[in-house]
Order: C-alpha cells, then sequence, then structure tokens
C-alpha cells in the first residue's frame, strides 16, 4: 500500500461566532465558537469552543484571558485534541483617523496526541473608516507572527486584509483574507477566506 501524500497548501473557510456578555461597564465575558472548513473547502478540519473575560482598563489597554476546547482533522486519518489557554494584552491608539492595535498573546497548549507547547504571537492591525460615518464601515490590515518555545523558532506568519461593518450596537461583521505561510505545520500554507460575527447581549 503506497504511503498517504499530504499537501502543504489548503484552501480554507473560518467562521468565527464571538458573543459577549456584559458583566459591568469594563468587563464581559465572552462565549466563542469556531469552524473551520478546508481540505480545498470541502471538510470541517478545525472546530473551537470556549470561554473567556475581556478587561478593559481604559480607552487604551484591554486584557482577554480564555479556554479553547479543539478539535482538528487536518489531513485524513489524522485527529488532535488540544486544551488551549490563552492571554492576550492589546494595545489600542489612534493617530487622525488611523486606529492602530498591537495584540500580544501568550497560549499554552495540551494536545491529545502531541506535545505540549507555548507560544507567543504578535498581531498589529492598522483600521481606517471609509464612507459616511453612519455605514460604520472600517478596512483593515494586519500581520501576526508566531513564536514556539517548543522548537525555539518563528514558526509562522499570517497576513490579513478585510473589512468591518458595525449594523448596531450589538452586531459586528468582519469579512477578511488571510494568507498564512508556515514551514512545521501540515498543511502550513493557507488561504482563507474568513468572517467573525460579533454580538454584544
Amino acid at each position: 500500500m503506497s504511503a498517504q501524500v499530504v499537501d502543504h497548501t489548503d484552501n480554507q473557510f473560518w467562521s468565527d461566532v464571538q458573543v459577549a456578555v456584559p458583566i459591568t461597564k469594563d468587563i464581559d465575558f465572552n462565549m466563542l465558537g469556531t469552524l473551520r472548513v478546508g481540505r480545498d473547502f470541502n471538510r470541517p478540519v478545525d472546530e473551537r469552543i470556549g470561554t473567556g473575560f475581556t478587561f478593559r482598563f481604559g480607552q487604551h489597554l484591554q486584557i482577554a484571558p480564555n479556554y479553547l476546547y479543539i478539535g482538528t482533522q487536518p489531513f485524513r486519518n489524522r485527529r488532535v485534541w488540544e486544551s488551549r489557554l490563552s492571554l492576550p494584552v492589546t494595545l489600542r491608539f489612534n493617530v487622525e483617523k488611523f486606529r492602530f492595535s498591537d495584540r500580544n498573546l501568550f497560549e499554552r497548549r495540551i494536545r491529545n496526541p502531541g506535545i505540549t507547547s507555548t507560544r507567543y504571537r504578535n498581531r498589529l492591525q492598522v483600521e481606517h473608516p471609509v464612507g459616511p460615518s453612519k455605514w460604520a464601515l472600517s478596512l483593515f490590515v494586519a500581520d501576526e507572527v508566531f513564536y514556539d518555545w517548543s522548537i525555539d523558532r518563528w514558526v509562522r506568519n499570517r497576513f490579513s486584509v478585510g473589512g468591518s461593518k458595525v449594523f448596531n450596537k450589538h452586531f459586528t461583521q468582519d469579512v477578511y483574507y488571510l494568507r498564512q505561510n508556515d514551514g512545521v505545520s501540515i498543511p502550513g500554507d493557507l488561504n482563507v477566506i474568513g468572517t467573525i460575527l460579533r454580538v454584544k447581549l
């Protein structure tokens, strides 16, 4: 029997839903869900569910610890379960009409099968509103790099571009294209069309 050939590239669709329940003016309880369809948009390859909190400190600093339970099947006959603890710290500031955000994220990954590892991720994003203010539409571009301490190297880069539409105080929708380059994971090089629905109750 011939060995299975695994492609290092894939085309995927990512769909995220984030529900925020305000506890106080500066603290939210969050519920998180994700479905990723890959193998050239043919099969689910990643499912996630989790919870967390968002703590806001003034207008510029946000800390959002969370837990995710993740099931992946990136290619045939390969399944991995993961518990992930994440601590993202985000700084935001405005320069005229541009909004900059710098997210520094530390995550602990407990995988079965697989090794337990710790990663650092840094994402810089720039947003700019377009059209009349009543549209509440912003375009954004972002780049994120990953460092994995289990192998002591920078392992991944994600570049994304997209738009964000605020419908009202309860609903915001993001649509984006993301390109991932990764020389370690399989598949590691991804073309992604993604959506994020943010709901605030």
